[in-house]
C-alpha cells in the first residue's frame, strides 16, 4: 500500500509560486513512479497577505502546520515590504517554534553548470555545510538605548548554550560518516570570538574523541574558510558552523556551484517538522516572465523526499537533474538564460524521472 504525506506548500512571494509549481509537477510524476501519495495543503503566507491583513503566521496556522509530515517553501521577500518583517515574522518564527536547529546546505556542482572558479570541477566541489539554524545572534537578544540620539548605543548578542552546540555538532558527526573521507571541519572565529568559539571548538573535539572517533577533524577560521571554498574547495567535505557564519559561507557555496537556481536547503528539525526550500529570493522583477530557474525548488523537493526516508524517489529526481544537465538542451543557470523557460524546464525534468 502506498505511503501518503502531507505537504504544507508555502508558494510565498515574487517567483516563488512558479518555481513551487515546477517542483510539485515533478513530485507528481515521481509519486506516481514510486508507489507514493501527497496530500497538499497551501499556505498564502507572505508579503501580499501581510500587506492586506497585516498577518504573517497566525497561531491557527502554527497549529496547522505541525500536522504536516513537511513543508515545501518557495520563496518569501516582497518589494513593498521593507526588509525585517517577512523574514523574521514568518521564516525565522517557523524555524524557532518547530525548532529546525539544523540547516542543511549540500553544496555541489553538477555537470555543464558553470563555475566562477577556475580550473574547478564536478570532482571539487561536493560538500555539505551545516549551520547552526536556532540560536547565536538570529535569536535577537540584545536592544537599543538612546535611538536617535548622539549617544545610541546597540547590542545584538551572539549566544549558544552546550546543549545547541552538541545536538548540531551530534547531526553533523553523523552526516560525515555518510562521506567517502569522514571529515568533518569546523568553522568558527575562535581566535577573536574567544567565549564562543572556544565553547563550540572543546564540544567538537570531545564529541569527537567519545561518540565519533572514525571521522578526521579539522579548524577553519570562517575568513580563511571563504579563502579556501574558492582556492580549493575539493578540501572540504562537511563543514559544520554557527549560524551567523553559516548564512555567509552557505551564499558563497550557492555561487562555487553555478548559482543561487540549483542551490537548494533544508530547515530541519531532525525529530520534527522541517521545511525545504530554494535559497534563492523571490526574485520578483522577474515574476511572470517565465525566466526564472526552477532546478533549486525541484532538487529541494528531492532533499525533502530524502529526508522523509523516501531515498529512491530523492534519487530518482537527482538522476532526472543530472540527465537533464548533461542533455545539451539547458544552457545556462542564469534567469533568462536557461534556453528553456520555468515551465518548459520542469516539463523537462519531469520527462526524465
Amino acid at each position: 500500500m502506498s505511503k501518503t504525506y502531507k505537504i504544507a506548500v508555502l508558494p510565498g512571494d515574487g517567483t516563488g509560486p512558479e518555481v513551487v509549481a515546477e517542483g510539485l509537477k515533478v513530485l507528481k510524476v515521481v509519486a506516481a513512479k514510486h508507489d507514493l501519495k501527497f496530500e497538499y495543503t497551501p499556505y498564502d503566507l507572505g508579503g501580499e497577505r501581510y500587506l492586506r491583513t497585516g498577518e504573517l503566521v497566525p497561531d491557527s496556522v502554527l497549529a496547522e502546520l505541525a500536522k504536516a509530515d513537511a513543508i515545501y517553501l518557495g520563496a518569501i521577500g516582497h518589494p513593498d515590504v521593507k526588509p525585517g518583517p517577512l523574514e523574521n515574522g514568518i521564516l525565522l518564527k517557523i524555524r524557532f517554534h518547530f525548532d529546525q536547529y539544523i540547516n542543511l546546505r549540500p553544496v555541489k556542482l553538477y555537470p555543464n553548470v558553470e563555475t566562477p572558479l577556475k580550473d574547478k570541477g564536478p570532482e571539487h566541489i561536493n560538500f555539505d555545510i551545516i549551520r547552526e539554524n536556532c540560536g547565536g545572534i538570529y535569536t535577537g537578544i540584545g536592544g537599543v538605548a538612546h535611538k536617535g540620539k548622539p549617544l545610541e548605543l546597540a547590542t545584538q548578542v551572539m549566544t549558544y548554550s552546550r546543549p545547541e552546540v552538541d545536538r548540531c555538532l551530534r547531526y553533523a558527526f553523523k552526516r560525515a560518516l555518510l562521506r567517502e573521507k569522514k571529515k568533518l571541519t569546523l568553522v568558527h572565529k575562535m581566535n577573536v570570538l574567544t567565549v564562543t568559539g572556544d565553547l563550540w571548538f572543546r564540544a567538537f573535539h570531545e564529541m569527537g574523541e567519545k561518540e565519533f572517533p572514525q571521522v578526521e577533524r579539522d579548524y577553519a577560521h570562517v575568513d580563511a574558510t571563504t579563502m579556501w571554498m574558492v582556492k580549493n574547495p575539493e578540501w572540504f567535505e562537511t563543514m559544520v558552523t554557527e549560524n551567523l557564519f553559516g548564512d555567509i559561507i552557505t551564499d558563497l557555496g550557492a555561487m562555487i556551484q553555478g548559482g543561487m537556481g540549483i542551490a537548494a536547503g533544508g530547515n530541519i528539525n531532525p525529530e520534527g517538522l522541517s521545511m525545504f526550500e530554494p535559497i534563492g529570493g523571490s526574485a520578483p522583477k522577474y515574476t511572470g516572465t517565465k525566466k526564472i530557474n526552477p532546478l533549486a525548488a525541484i532538487n529541494a523537493a528531492g532533499m525533502m523526499l530524502a529526508h522523509l526516508g523516501e531515498a529512491k524517489a530523492a534519487d530518482a529526481i537527482e538522476n532526472a537533474v543530472v540527465k537533464g544537465l548533461t542533455s545539451g538542451k539547458i544552457k545556462s543557470m542564469a534567469a533568462g538564460r536557461m534556453g528553456l523557460n520555468t515551465e518548459e524546464m520542469g516539463d523537462f525534468i519531469a520527462s526524465l524521472i
